[in-house]
């Protein structure tokens, strides 16, 4: 059930929202869930469980459909029920995956049919979620039809049920509220392990600087707050990376969520000066070469990756600076590579460099800023720094105590380190 600080209503301007009922302070737990429907994202299908989502290299695979795989037979029990029928679809799919939203939307259909009245969201029916089709582009339409011609391969024999769900819930409006509507899920470094449905959750609206942040542990969703909210305040999340332009990030939620940003940081432009800093011809070229490097990070090509990364840094080390986010992704990007290649002194003066551009955009408290305190702290204390790593990890400790709370795995983790 939903927790009685809260309540749902209609926010000026934006719809739905949620709103506090009494004062909130930060760090306090002001919702935590089980999602309606999950699935693994497909770049980690063969290293996540499929019911805990722990990261493993060495997981158990199903017998059947040669795809899920779990770290205990336990979870193996647990995740049959969400399973079983998708299994059959897997099977009849093999070799190719379906995206992730095709295997989540079908877990969500699987689930609507089997539903009962008691099972329904308290706050925020599925049938309630907007689905934003009028407001799309042709093409954007063009594209669900396209998946839903997928969804339908993938369903095989199961298509006929299709007729029995809610009326108003066809697949293609399903596809897109869920779309407009789920949520990544993230390891404990922020890393995207999988996609979720969390039908009361997905009434808070967005604000670039919001007062509240979602952290996971496993598939579980809890919403903290991150500064005092007063009573019949609205709660607030971000739905984009702030490491963007204001132009940039407003056109990334008027193409997926379907409204124009009016926050005091997009309104006003703040931070885009130092974003963008530097000579444009050379930041240019930096933001032109990130796609390449992606792609070599994701294929893990880490030598070429750091060779490629620190000839672009130096070139262009005079006249661009660290708080260049283009510089900024760089570094990251550099950093990643170090370690993965096991050269750990030099990941650390990557990762010493990235710490001031985080201070900068990630006001306090912040999950990424501190995620970045504890792998530069991981590196010091590795080579020895204690020092230095008792400082970086008590600064990760100070701002996980309020967006992980104490409880959480990674904040143990900082506590421990610093014991």
């Amino acid at each position: 059930m939903m927790a009685m600080n809260i309540e749902r209503f209609v926010s000026e301007g934006k719809g739905n929202g949620l709103r506090a009922l009494r004062e909130i302070k930060a760090g306090e737990v002001i919702h935590s869930c089980e999602p309606y429907a999950f699935c693994i994202a497909k770049d980690f299908l063969k290293t996540a469980c499929h019911s805990c989502l722990k990261r493993d290299e060495s997981l158990s695979r199903c017998s059947q459909c040669k795809t899920a795989r779990y770290c205990s037979v336990q979870c193996q029990k647990q995740a049959w029920p969400d399973h079983k029928r998708e299994c059959k679809c897997l099977k009849r799919l093999q070799p190719r995956i379906p995206t992730d939203s095709v295997r989540l939307l079908t877990r969500i259909i699987f689930k609507l049919l089997g539903q009962s009245e008691s099972d329904q969201e308290d706050l925020y029916s599925i049938a309630e979620h907007q689905s934003h089709l009028a407001d799309m582009s042709e093409e954007k339409k063009e594209g669900l039809g396209h998946l839903c011609t997928t969804l339908q391969l993938y369903l095989g024999e199961e298509n006929h049920d299709l007729s029995q769900l809610p009326p108003g819930l066809d697949p293609v409006s399903l596809l897109a509220r869920v779309t407009c509507n789920c949520f990544s899920i993230s390891d404990g470094e922020l890393q995207d392990v999988g996609v979720g449905l969390y039908p009361s959750m997905s009434l808070l609206n967005h604000d670039c600087q919001p007062n509240c942040v979602m952290i996971f542990e496993g598939k579980r969703l809890t919403l903290r707050a991150v500064r005092l909210i007063r009573p019949c305040e609205e709660l607030t999340i971000s739905y984009t990376d702030i490491l963007v332009t204001s132009k940039e990030r407003r056109s990334h939620l008027q193409e997926q969520y379907h409204f124009l940003c009016q926050c005091t940081r997009c309104t006003t432009e703040d931070k885009d000066c130092d974003m963008l800093a530097g000579e444009k011809t050379a930041w240019t070229s930096l933001r032109d070469a990130i796609p390449h490097m992606e792609q070599l990070q994701s294929e893990q090509r880490w030598e070429e990756l750091l060779k490629e990364s620190q000839a672009l840094l130096h070139r262009y080390a005079d006249v661009v600076p660290d708080r260049n986010i283009y510089v900024l992704r760089l570094l990251d990007l550099a950093m990643d590579a170090c370690i993965s290649l096991g050269d750990y002194e030099t990941a650390l003066e990557y990762g010493h460099r990235a710490l001031e551009p985080y201070k900068l955009y990630y006001s306090d408290p912040h999950p990424s800023r501190a995620v970045e305190l504890l792998r530069v702290g991981k590196l010091q204390h590795y080579l020895s720094r204690l020092e230095e790593a008792q400082g970086s990890f008590t600064q990760a400790y100070d701002i996980m105590k309020v967006t992980h709370g104490t409880d959480h795995a990674l904040t143990n983790e900082m506590g421990s380190s610093q014991r």
